[in-house]
């Protein structure tokens, strides 16, 4: 790319699929909530009319993001994240309470939701902790402390009841272990998760003995150097304690709605009849997305045309359940481009990442493709009924003011921070 002196030395690529997946969103927000005629985009009694003002104001967002000087968000980033924690915060004193999270603050007829800013202004703490330090999350005391940093933001979204926020700060993980995060703590959390699916599952007897023939396995078979037998066997007592906490945690910690999101991916309920009602009751949502996408065929019923998304069959549709929308009218070929959309999406961001000269830039790259990548993954899998039911916005496509722009500010600030590459250059 050519030196600009008009100042416009931008990616422009990733600006296009920017303004893409934002048109292509809204488009589907305006079928999934009109009702009738649409006598104006800017109707505020309808969620598309309000989603049309939200964008004008993300193009304001974005000239302001792109005028400050890069370095700004480098010089302030620890300012940004100590503010976000305190918004976070005053969220427990002055938070409005919406289907049981207190997760926004209520300013004037609309709401605003601290916790989607939280992460990039995380994602500018991490970046920030790293290149200061010069670190390659190579010892503990680094790793510990860049734990912190994603675990305080995490903890106070999980106090305000809002689960999927919180889920989505594992992401971040895939950022350390760019940045050298060893190996082990990769297999040890797949590990995690593939004895809790089969604690819960099967039993703890059928955990712990998969654990065991693959601890002892590795024991006997994968080393060259054999270690003590008392290290298997720890290993296998802390399976064992992971296997009743997980089981515990299930039956007497998660809410009943939790429960049952759960309990229907894992198909844990064995009666027929009550695994209907649970999808018809609990997750009617799911079970009528699911229809949605299936009646939507190879090219769709046409834009307007979804009878299940005309007929308001899936609750909030324009909001989490977005997808649903371009899987009916739009059909598998839509639903490719919005996949293929975000992939190249993803890429680019990863591609000018590693193109940064400074560390805090490649690695606040990877937290904006880490998150983006989490919410896309979790959005359209739980949509699909591919993963449990989290509650989360699928990236520039779902209804909201809040979400729209926290991901706006997320991209934008690396969109000017490599901006500041190219003109230096």
């Amino acid at each position: 790319m050519q030196r600009d002196h008009r100042g416009l030395n931008f990616d422009w690529i990733t600006i296009a699929l920017f303004l893409l997946l934002v048109g292509f969103g809204w488009l589907n927000i305006m079928s999934a909530s009109h009702s009738g005629s649409i006598e104006s985009y800017f109707d505020m009694s309808q969620p598309y009319g309000k989603q049309s003002v939200f964008i004008i104001f993300t193009f304001v967002l974005i000239v302001l993001i792109l005028a400050l000087d890069a370095k700004f968000y480098e010089r302030f980033a620890s300012v940004i994240y100590i503010i976000s924690i305190l918004s976070l915060i005053g969220l427990f004193i002055f938070g409005k309470t919406v289907s049981g999270a207190t997760a926004w603050y209520g300013i004037g007829g609309m709401t605003l939701q601290p916790s989607e800013f939280a992460k990039f202004a995380t994602s500018l703490a991490v970046a920030k902790y790293m290149s200061d330090l010069q670190t390659n999350m190579k010892t503990f005391k680094d790793q510990l402390k860049a734990l912190g940093i994603i675990v305080i933001p995490a903890l106070l979204i999980l106090l305000q009841n809002d689960a999927g926020s919180t889920v989505v700060y594992a992401a971040f993980f895939f950022v350390f272990y760019r940045e050298g995060l060893q190996q082990i703590y990769l297999v040890i959390a797949v590990f995690l998760i593939m004895l809790a699916i089969l604690a819960l599952k099967f039993n703890v007897v059928t955990a712990v003995g998969v654990a065991g023939i693959l601890i002892f396995a590795h024991h006997f078979f994968g080393q060259k150097k054999r270690p003590q037998i008392f290290q298997p066997i720890a290993i296998l007592l802390a399976c064992v304690a992971v296997s009743f906490g997980v089981k515990y945690f299930y039956n007497n910690i998660l809410q009943f709605h939790q429960k049952d999101r759960i309990s229907l991916w894992l198909r844990l309920e064995t009666d027929p009849t009550a695994l209907h009602e649970m999808k018809q009751t609990i997750l009617y949502n799911l079970h009528e997305s699911e229809k949605a996408i299936s009646s939507g065929g190879l090219t769709g019923k046409g834009f307007m045309q979804g009878t299940r998304t005309t007929g308001k069959f899936v609750p909030e549709q324009h909001t989490d359940y977005i997808f649903s929308t371009v899987g009916e009218e739009w059909g598998f070929m839509g639903s490719a481009l919005v996949v293929i959309l975000f992939v190249c999406l993803l890429l680019r961001i990863l591609y000018l990442a590693e193109l940064q000269k400074s560390q805090f830039s490649r690695v606040y790259g990877y937290c904006v493709a880490s998150i983006l990548f989490a919410h896309f993954m979790i959005n359209v899998g739980m949509v699909m009924g591919l993963i449990p039911t989290i509650g989360i916005p699928l990236p520039f496509f779902s209804y909201g003011g809040s979400a729209l722009w926290a991901f706006t500010i997320l991209l934008f600030i690396f969109v000017k921070l490599d901006s500041n590459r190219i003109n230096e250059w």
